[in-house]
């Protein structure tokens, strides 16, 4: 190792330290050094990140970094703002804890060809906290077709030229150079400390000692040659008996590998390569060595592709992500040659508002279409209804159920919104008889309804109100409820057994905003969770739209959509969820709550199926009353709706059980809801336009039987 820091690391010059405070004065007495200041714009720079970082990273002293080879002072923020400045934009491909372990890393890289788009790659991404880089030959022009420096640079040593580079991309990084290059006898020195080994030297002696002493140290060591992107992984470090070159050239003796010429290291090159597996321009240039051409050749831009391959595998062995040994190819011609045109968008139909289908003529048709009608989570009609002359029957359907719908709570919900619905054209037929609940099979109610002659005027009144209604998700307008309507709205929940929570203050509307936007987060990161809601979405016209939601009727603009579709793949939310990031997903819940006029609470008094039931004729009740007086409807299930206990909590979601079980506990307390109650529904009442689209309905739910 031979070195002079100054010739190829930046001097850093803190001026409220009195020796570097002189030092400063003397380059600024000198008038061939330049000075460049742009701090201010990095300090503003550095306040607009997201997160805003804290004052111990905004109050950093600044230094000053001095470059002698260019005569030039540049004033810069201090380590740690200057790197979380400097690799902001690496988030979340490199996250900020990835950043921070990969900064103990250690690479070096013997030969500063290849080697230098190795550099310049690991330092651009921050994939290592020091460099270690031997050559020992100096930048000639014949090699400006592939290093990256310039007509500046020719005569100096390559590995100065690089570590130049690297110290004015960042100043921070710890750079150590053997400008004798590395020979048998100093490769134990140089890997002294080294955490990762890339060879891009060309000596055949060399690259069999790196991988013997790598290997003896329990090193990983990595190559790239630039002929069809190769690279070469070698773990050592978790395979020590691993022979170098995975065994293709055999136990060679590394004295007669010594100063051999282009010429004579062909075989062996070919046999590290894979004489089969070259490119049919480096196979017949190989032939025309010391005949036509000096050398074998290397392209500028399969140079730098061998960088970016290293510099991903050093990530990885890094962060401890799989890594296995061996090669691989990234032809770039090959996957030039296999250009195909990307799949053409699906755009979704425009079309007017479906209206409500008008009702079937017959009566009992009628109530039979009435009870279909009625909302259920995920428009999955977890129901079976049949009808003959004597009556009606709504049947659970616990085949169409969901991981959210615990103890099928949300499926006697629906089963209730039928049971009301089927109440309400009975009585406006004429038909209304006797309505029971029982259990079928344990925890599966059924309700029947036997036809009789009744005829509650309340009822009835409601029957053109249930035909309309439907679920609005459009952003609204928060105008207050007056107390009139408040009072309706209550009632109507009353008149069913159940208690309404009418929430209207606007502090706590916006608490509940951001607990059911962390529980829509939860949702996406929950995998059985998220397969099952991506599994309710339809997008027309590939998708029937007789159940589930057809993703219209979500109300979002084009850049909600597009991002809907990243949203939909299950390996996002995974990557989101190992950060535990992803606060962005509950937002459209959150500014559609804020929108909202009130959140309206169904409250019930206890978890059986019949209280459920109960709680979906209340929802239904005070749903089709909220519409009658001109609000805008949307139901709103947090995953926690329907766990009441912590075991169920916990297979739900085990990993968010516990964050499940606090935000129900505060959705509780914000709502009033009372010891003892449980929650059937919450219902987001606006005032906003009226819904792109209606949900449809499935035939195959109904049957009519005849008597």
């Amino acid at each position: 190792m031979n070195e002079t820091h100054g010739e190829y690391t930046a001097m850093l010059l803190d001026e409220g330290h009195s020796g570097d405070a002189a030092v400063l004065d003397r380059l600024r007495r000198d008038p061939a050094v330049v000075f460049v200041d742009r701090l201010d714009h990095q300090r503003d720079a550095l306040r607009s990140l997201v997160p805003t970082p804290g004052p111990d990273v905004l109050d950093e002293a600044p230094v000053w970094a001095y470059y002698s080879w260019r005569r030039t002072a540049v004033r810069l923020l201090g380590p740690t703002s200057f790197r979380l400045l400097r690799l902001d934009r690496n988030r979340n491909k490199i996250t900020a804890q990835e950043q921070e372990r990969l900064r103990d890393v250690t690479v070096g890289i013997v030969g500063l060809s290849v080697g230098h788009a190795v550099a310049l790659a690991l330092t651009l991404e921050g994939a290592c906290g020091g460099l270690r880089l031997a050559d020992f030959d100096t930048l000639d022009l014949s090699n400006l077709n592939r290093v990256p420096g310039t007509v500046l640079d020719l005569g100096v040593n390559k590995a100065v030229v690089a570590a130049r580079r690297v110290a004015e991309i960042d100043p921070y990084v710890t750079v150590t150079l053997w400008k004798d290059g590395v020979d048998v006898e100093s490769v134990a020195e140089f890997l002294d400390g080294t955490d990762v080994v890339i060879d891009e030297c060309d000596s055949l002696d060399v690259k069999v000692s790196l991988r013997r002493e790598a290997r003896r140290r329990g090193l990983p060591v990595l190559m790239a040659t630039s002929d069809r992107g190769l690279l070469d992984v070698e773990r050592f470090d978790v395979e020590p008996g691993r022979p170098a070159f995975h065994g293709v050239i055999g136990d060679v003796d590394v004295e007669s590998l010594a100063g051999l010429g282009s010429r004579d290291k062909i075989p062996l090159v070919l046999q590290i390569l894979d004489a089969g597996q070259l490119s049919a321009t480096m196979a017949a240039s190989l032939v025309e060595v010391d005949e036509t051409i000096s050398t074998w050749p290397q392209l500028g831009g399969e140079v730098l592709l061998g960088g970016a391959e290293v510099a991903a595998a050093v990530r990885r062995i890094g962060l401890g992500q799989p890594l296995a040994s061996g090669r691989f190819r990234m032809d770039l011609d090959e996957h030039l040659d296999a250009l195909a045109d990307p799949p053409l968008p699906q755009h979704l139909p425009e079309q007017p508002v479906n209206r409500a289908a008008a009702p079937p003529q017959d009566a009992v048709d009628a109530v039979v279409d009435a009870a279909a009608r009625a909302p259920s989570g995920g428009n999955v009609q977890p129901w079976t209804i049949a009808a003959d002359d004597a009556g009606l029957t709504i049947t659970l359907a616990p085949e169409h159920s969901t991981a959210m719908d615990v103890g099928y709570r949300g499926s006697c919900v629906a089963v209730g919104a039928a049971l009301h619905n089927a109440r309400i054209a009975a009585s406006a037929a004429g038909l209304l008889g006797a309505v029971t609940v029982h259990d079928g099979d344990p925890g599966i109610p059924v309700a029947t309804m036997t036809f009789g002659s009744g005829n509650e005027r309340e009822l009835s009144d409601r029957y053109e109100h249930m035909l309309d209604r439907t679920t609005n998700r459009r952003l609204g307008v928060p105008r207050p409820l007056d107390d009139a309507q408040a009072g309706l709205l209550a009632e109507a929940a009353a008149r069913e057994g159940a208690r309404l929570c009418l929430v209207t203050d606007r502090d706590d509307i916006a608490a509940i905003g951001a607990i059911l936007a962390e529980s829509d987060r939860i949702r996406f990161l929950t995998p059985t969770l998220h397969r099952e809601m991506i599994g309710e979405l339809r997008w027309p016209p590939r998708d029937s739209v007789d159940t589930g939601i057809d993703v219209r009727a979500l109300e979002l603009d084009s850049a909600e959509l597009s991002t809907l579709a990243l949203l939909r793949r299950p390996e996002v939310m995974e990557r989101l969820g190992a950060q535990d990031a992803g606060r962005a997903l509950g937002k459209s819940t959150a500014d559609r709550i804020a929108s909202s006029s009130a959140v309206a609470v169904i409250a019930i008094p206890g978890s059986t199926s019949r209280d459920y039931v109960r709680g979906g004729e209340a929802t239904e009740s005070v749903w089709i009353h909220a519409q009658a007086l001109g609000l805008a409807v949307q139901p709103i299930s947090p995953v926690f709706l329907y766990g009441v206990e912590s075991a169920e909590l916990e297979q739900l979601s085990p990993r968010y059980a516990a964050p499940l079980e606090r935000l129900r506990e505060e959705l509780f307390d914000v709502v009033g809801a009372k010891a003892g109650e449980a929650l059937a529904m919450v219902l987001r009442l606006s005032h906003a336009p009226g819904p792109s689209v209606r949900s449809e309905r499935r035939a195959d739910r109904v049957r009519r039987r005849i008597s």
